[in-house]
């Protein structure tokens, strides 16, 4: 009969506390930036040109310039030859083309349904919103400076023409008061694009908004009395076409501000939030 004596191997010294795993790098974490709004803003830039659409549509602020210009070169009357009578004709097309720009930086992403790919590689949804108003107001203010050289163009070729002399009758501030109104327009394209979130649906809500709303609107005030002195300050298309003269009062800018902040600025916040809070898919 024999024993077996079983061995016991030396147990493995203990590692110290402070000593680090081999499978873990030594090497200090890297902080992860975000991502500048530089390039957040090319990016959402681009986007207005990538599609053929986006394209023309951008392309479409010059083409509409320049046949407003010409269109006023050859049917308007020589005395109706001035810098205001160009910018007036210019800004008429613009003013319908610019809010249906800011509507649609919002709305491709869901018609288009890039807005997945745009919220996952850019998780800060505030940040994609902050580039896309940038850029709108960006060419917002950069069609109007385009529309002024434009038309400035004009009226020297056709003061040419008709062999007088050139007027320039725009001064700085109605020129700022015309960019502001079409600014003023491009939000409240962006804010009927941030809370319908459907180009075909933003698109219908922007002409009833320019066309319905004021025909209704001046009805109202035509036929009921107590609404004549009312419509400045619940009616922003009335409010917003005064800036397109030079007659600005302080009541007017009051008017102009209670009406923006109906129907831009509180429906603008509730949009926001929505998009911010949403589900996209």
């Amino acid at each position: 009969m024999s024993t077996t004596i079983p061995v016991q191997t030396p147990a493995e010294p203990a590692a110290p506390a402070h000593a680090v795993p081999a499978h873990r790098s030594t090497a200090p974490a890297r902080t992860i930036r975000p991502i500048p709004m530089t390039r957040l803003a090319k990016v959402e830039l681009r986007k207005m040109f990538d599609t053929r659409a986006g394209f023309w549509l951008m392309a479409s602020v010059g083409i509409v310039a320049v046949l407003a210009t010409a269109a006023v070169i050859l049917w308007a009357p020589d005395s109706a030859i001035d810098q205001e009578t160009f910018s007036s004709a210019i800004g008429f097309p613009l003013s319908v083309i610019l809010p249906i720009i800011g509507l649609l930086s919002v709305t491709s992403e869901y018609s288009q349904r890039t807005g997945l790919t745009t919220y996952t590689l850019v998780p800060w949804r505030g940040r994609v919103i902050t580039a896309k108003i940038l850029v709108t107001l960006a060419i917002g203010v950069a069609s109007m400076f385009l529309a002024l050289a434009v038309g400035a163009v004009g009226n020297l070729v056709g003061s040419a023409i008709t062999g007088l002399d050139p007027v320039w009758n725009v001064s700085v501030g109605e020129f700022a008061q015309i960019v502001l109104a079409n600014v003023l327009g491009m939000l409240i394209g962006f804010t009927l694009g941030v809370l319908m979130r459907s180009s075909a649906a933003a698109i219908v809500g922007y002409f009833i908004y320019s066309l319905v709303l004021p025909a209704a609107l001046g009805a109202l005030a035509a036929f009921q009395e107590w609404f004549r002195d009312l419509q400045p300050w619940v009616d922003i298309n009335f409010a917003t076409t005064r800036l397109f003269e030079d007659t600005m009062t302080a009541e007017n800018w009051q008017q102009l501000g209670v009406t923006t902040l109906v129907w831009l600025w509180i429906p603008l916040a509730l949009g926001l939030r929505a998009v911010l809070r949403a589900e996209v898919k």
